[in-house]
């Protein structure tokens, strides 16, 4: 039985809209929902989810779901009174005991809850899709040509995302700036282990992995902010290729390569990895090459290019590792994680299962030789990014206003949810280009 406020009447907005929502819900509300006219419906013992506008409805009508909740919270139309992890975990888990899955409400449902819409006085036209959210795949469109990971396209998708503010993700970031999962060789609660030695302890397994040695030349595809180019020159002497197309980046690490005295060892380009000079001729140019966490964006369609790219770079004998999110089980129609993650975060990305990334890079040319699942590392590297994003809400705030704030923070904890309940992976991918002898151990010390 649905639970009210004391006193409250039938013909309130909380218990319209709960009772409208039961065919679509399976039953009571997952949620204790407070409306904007200050009354109540739902389990007293859940979550408190407040809808303080109408708009909120609007945009749930317009965009049923994840997106319509997503584009409510982050304007602040639809605030979660509660932890939102555990806000968010115990509405999925009530959905999931619900077993949904195929149950399609029929017409009178769709009919009585447009009457509750309208009685609740929240039909109207749907509002303005947040600031926030990525214009990628709308508007430009038509001046794109709809052509998927073209070159401007993605260049336009990956500038949404890096270029938002350098100072930003230092406050998120450790100090090496590794945007990509860590490796923690010992336990997240160790006394003095922190975020950034677990990313260094991440930076010294891909160089270990790939054989850098002094000397011995490296290209970073899709470098980020330059940890693994910057770790790759101090640490093993390498001499380093990176290619990024967010131009932010770049001018962050050429200031550190400059502050660090590494001209003569690091070379950071503003460069599509489809557009790598070494990669032209297939006859291989570097010792070594890797790729962490950039294989996402590259697109299905694409995946055979990124690919070949990465074999043609290699020399024959030579070592890749591909450092790669995965996802088992996708959405339909949305293989880039879900509607929030590729509207308002990653425009364009696609994520497929860990085995299918294996066959397109076998099929690429590439021998596989490890894959090494790091998907609780991922937990505890959004644990720590959680906590610098907590302590340093007040500056980011002032860096990027309210609205991207909680983009961030809905975005963190639902990336958090996926890796902690194997909704997403993450992986270690090492290669060896063949056509000549390699150098991996037979018996591998990682």
């Amino acid at each position: 039985m649905t639970a009210t406020t004391p006193g409250s009447s039938s013909t309130r907005v909380a218990d319209r809209l709960a009772e409208a929502l039961r065919p679509f819900v399976g039953g009571d509300l997952p949620v204790r929902l407070r409306a904007w006219d200050g009354s109540e419906a739902g389990p007293a013992d859940a979550p408190l989810v407040e809808l303080r506008s109408p708009a909120a409805v609007r945009r749930l009508v317009r965009h049923p779901g994840e997106l319509g909740a997503a584009q409510a919270y982050v304007t602040g139309e639809l605030e979660v009174h509660h932890d939102l992890d555990d806000a968010l975990t115990h509405a999925w888990s009530v959905v999931a005991e619900r077993n949904l899955s195929g149950v399609r409400p029929g017409p009178q449902a769709y009919v009585a809850a447009l009457r509750a819409a309208v009685d609740a006085g929240t039909v109207g036209l749907p509002p303005r899709a947040p600031r926030s959210q990525a214009q990628v795949g709308g508007p430009l469109n038509a001046l794109l040509g709809r052509r998927l990971h073209s070159k401007l396209r993605d260049r336009l998708a990956i500038s949404h995302h890096y270029d938002l503010s350098n100072e930003f993700y230092s406050l998120i970031l450790d100090d090496h700036m590794a945007y990509s999962s860590a490796y923690y060789t010992q336990p997240p609660s160790t006394p003095g282990y922190t975020l950034e030695d677990a990313q260094a302890d991440k930076l010294d397994l891909v160089c270990r992995k790939v054989g850098l040695t002094e000397g011995a030349t490296f290209l970073d595809v899709g470098c980020g902010w330059g940890s693994l180019s910057l770790y790759a020159a101090e640490h093993f002497g390498a001499k380093v290729t990176g290619v990024t197309i967010a131009a932010e980046q770049k001018k962050f690490i050429d200031a550190r390569i400059a502050e660090r005295g590494l001209g003569d060892r690091v070379e950071i380009r503003l460069q599509d990895y489809r557009d790598v000079p070494e990669a032209a001729s297939g006859a291989g140019h570097f010792d070594a090459v890797a790729s962490l966490e950039m294989g996402e964006h590259v697109g299905q369609q694409n995946y055979p290019t990124y690919a070949k790219v990465l074999h043609d770079a290699v020399k024959p004998g030579g070592r890749v590792l591909v450092q790669q999110m995965s996802r088992s089980g996708g959405r339909k129609g949305h293989p880039g994680g879900g509607p929030f993650i590729e509207s308002f975060i990653a425009p364009d990305m696609h994520m497929r299962p860990v085995g299918e990334t294996v066959d397109l890079l076998e099929a690429g040319g590439l021998e596989v030789r490890d894959v090494h699942a790091l998907r609780e590392h991922y937990v505890w590297t959004v644990d720590a990014w959680m906590e610098r994003f907590a302590k340093a809400e007040e500056r980011l705030t002032e860096l990027v206003g309210e609205e991207v704030v909680r983009v961030w923070r809905l975005y963190l904890v639902g990336g958090r949810m996926a890796f902690r309940d194997g909704r997403m992976g993450v992986d270690q991918i090492l290669m060896v280009r063949p056509g000549a002898a390699h150098t991996l151990p037979p018996r591998r010390d990682w």
